[in-house]
């Protein structure tokens, strides 16, 4: 999957663009949402946030319920009319709207067209607007998480750290085993809690061995469960995602 996104061709930049912000951060994180939208407003880019779009399908459909997962997809295709890209602040989701609703909606017509206007967060930044960041924050240094899927599916850990290494002030470290899994994995982790719990540990392990004060990463769901497993061990290293992590530090000069 990586290898068809470096062939990708991107646009020029538009007028216009939706946010898909994933059912994660509209109920437990929607100041990552509400970053995204006013980083790429700052771009003079309009963004429209279609109040109808819910989950993208993904756990019913990794969970083997295709109808459900098919009912789930077009409810959002219905949310985003326009002719317009649709930026999504989680590599994961984007992975699943761009490259497996063509096998489950093969018999929906324009279904090709829909998901070609899909865009990774970071990925839209980096090759759509060439955003160009100044850095206003202090020194500091960061590490980078990237979910499997938005790794393999979106090259989301590339454009990553492309906007990362922008920040003048802020040093990147590589973590042991950085693309190695968190555990999560949706409803893996409820299926196969003790070896969700071993990953977790490990990523954690190797999190902390760097001596960050926060890692990055563009997925709430892998956050989510680092987080809480940084919680039990009663550590104060946290996630924080990159919409959030560049509104904050920079102000952003406008793309080309």
């Amino acid at each position: 999957m990586e290898n068809s996104v470096n062939i990708r061709q991107y646009p020029h930049k538009p007028a216009q663009v939706y946010l898909y912000g994933t059912c994660l951060v509209d109920s437990f994180y929607p100041q990552s949402g509400l970053d995204a939208i006013e980083l790429l407003t700052k771009q003079d880019i309009e963004v429209i946030y279609p109040q109808g779009q819910t989950c993208c399908g993904q756990p019913a459909y990794n969970s083997g319920y295709q109808d459900q997962a098919k009912a789930v997809a077009l409810h959002q295709i219905k949310q985003f009319e326009l002719d317009i890209p649709i930026v999504v602040i989680s590599g994961s989701c984007g992975g699943m709207m761009r490259h497996h609703y063509p096998a489950l909606l093969a018999d929906e017509p324009g279904i090709q067209a829909f998901c070609d206007r899909i865009y990774e967060f970071s990925e839209f930044l980096v090759h759509v607007l060439n955003i160009q960041l100044f850095d206003s924050g202090n020194k500091e240094r960061v590490a980078l998480h990237t979910s499997c899927a938005a790794r393999r599916e979106m090259g989301a850990h590339e454009t990553s750290k492309k906007l990362l290494e922008q920040l003048s002030n802020v040093e990147l470290v590589e973590h042991q085993y950085e693309s190695e899994c968190c555990g999560f994995g949706g409803t893996f982790a409820v299926k196969h809690g003790d070896i969700s719990v071993a990953m977790v540990e490990d990523k954690t392990k190797h999190l902390l061995a760097e001596d960050t004060v926060r890692y990055i990463s563009g997925d709430w769901g892998c956050m989510m469960n680092i987080d809480g497993a940084l919680a039990h061990q009663k550590q104060p290293l946290r996630g924080e995602h990159i919409a959030s992590f560049l509104l904050d530090r920079s102000v952003g000069d406008k793309g080309e």
